[in-house]
Parts: structure tokens; C-alpha cells; sequence
């Protein structure tokens, strides 16, 4: 009687990058765990055994593109001499992500798991997380621009970045919806009108 040879090894980070794509291409709902344990190259048992459940993997994916794709939106808005610049770069890099050939089109965090049933209110929650720690890198640049009076005191940075969110996650749908780099380009231009200005201090 033939023995049963030993389970297939895999590489764990490449998987992880499959299920990302597929949930980033589909959503969390549109996904079924045998799709991806097949986009992952593994067996539905492999999946539960290395990555839990759907949710779970759902959430390590979610990570996996906040490190990886994610950063380089950080690392733009920390880019440049001032706040403005940091932010032109950061519409400027997402037009060119979220359009890119290689990848899904828009951002993983916008569009995985927009809505979902009110039995994943939780998972949302988690996702809602992920996105704040690169609303925090914003607020951050923000308050340092205030305190290099790039911008005013009373500049309502709560509500500049809650835009800015916005503007994202228009700009990740439009990118779903088939929009040119160009366009995109153009979405972050006109968010950037927003843009606080310091007023030169009276002469005495």
C-alpha cells in the first residue's frame, strides 16, 4: 500500500500576497474561502490551519497591504519641505498605485470591505483601525505644519483629514470605475485647493 506523501510546503508571504489580491479584486463577501485557498495554491485545511478563518485571513491581508502598498502613501506625505508638498505628493502617488497594471485597481483598505452584513460590524471596525494609522501619520505632518506656521493655528485638522479620507476614497472608486492616471491626477489637485494658507503678518 502507497504511502501518503507529506503536505506540500508553501511559502507563507506569497500566499498571503495572493488572498490580499483576490480580496483587494473581489471584496470580503465576493469571496469565497475555497477561491481563495485556490488563488492562495494551497487546501481549504492549510488555509484554517495557518491562517484561521476568513475574517482572520481577511485581517492578515488587510495588514499585509497597510505594510507593504500602505507605507509608500506614508512615506509620500512625509515627503517634501513642507505639509503641502508632503500631501501633493501623497494624491500624486495614490493616482499612480491605484492605477498601476500589476495590481487591482484603487486601494485595498477603500474597497475590500466598504459595507458589509451588520454580522462583520466587528471586521469593519478592525479594517476602520488599520486605516487610522495612516490618518495618523496625516494628522502628525499636519500639526507640525502648524507648528512651523506653514499653516494656521486654527486650521480644524480633524476635519482637513477627514477630506483628505474622502478624497481617497473617491479616488478609489473612480480607479475601480476604469478613471485614467490623468483623472485621478486631477481629483488630488483639486482637494489640495482646501488647503489652509498662513497670512503674512501685519506690518506694524
Amino acid at each position: 500500500m502507497a504511502q501518503r506523501g507529506r503536505p506540500k510546503k508553501f511559502d507563507k508571504e506569497t500566499a498571503l500576497n495572493a488572498a490580499m489580491k483576490l480580496f483587494w479584486e473581489r471584496g470580503f463577501e465576493q469571496t469565497s474561502v475555497d477561491e481563495v485557498a485556490t488563488a492562495m495554491g494551497i487546501q481549504t485545511s492549510s488555509l484554517y490551519c495557518c491562517f484561521g478563518d476568513k475574517e482572520s485571513l481577511f485581517l492578515q491581508a488587510a495588514e499585509h497591504y497597510r505594510l507593504m502598498n500602505g507605507s509608500i502613501y506614508d512615506d509620500a506625505v512625509n515627503a517634501g519641505k513642507t505639509a503641502k508638498d508632503g500631501f501633493a505628493n501623497l494624491f500624486k502617488q495614490a493616482a499612480l498605485e491605484m492605477t498601476r497594471d500589476d495590481q487591482p485597481r484603487g486601494c485595498m483598505l477603500c474597497l475590500a470591505l466598504p459595507t458589509c452584513s451588520p454580522k462583520y460590524d466587528k471586521l469593519q471596525e478592525e479594517v476602520s483601525q488599520l486605516r487610522d494609522f495612516s490618518e495618523a501619520v496625516w494628522i502628525k505632518r499636519l500639526e507640525a505644519a502648524i507648528r512651523a506656521k506653514e499653516i494656521p493655528k486654527s486650521t480644524n485638522i480633524q476635519a482637513l483629514v477627514l477630506f483628505f479620507r474622502n478624497t481617497m476614497f473617491g479616488m478609489s472608486l473612480q480607479a475601480k470605475a476604469g478613471a485614467s492616471r490623468e483623472e485621478l491626477q486631477q481629483i488630488g489637485k483639486l482637494a489640495l485647493r482646501v488647503w489652509p494658507e498662513s497670512r503674512p503678518a501685519k506690518m506694524s
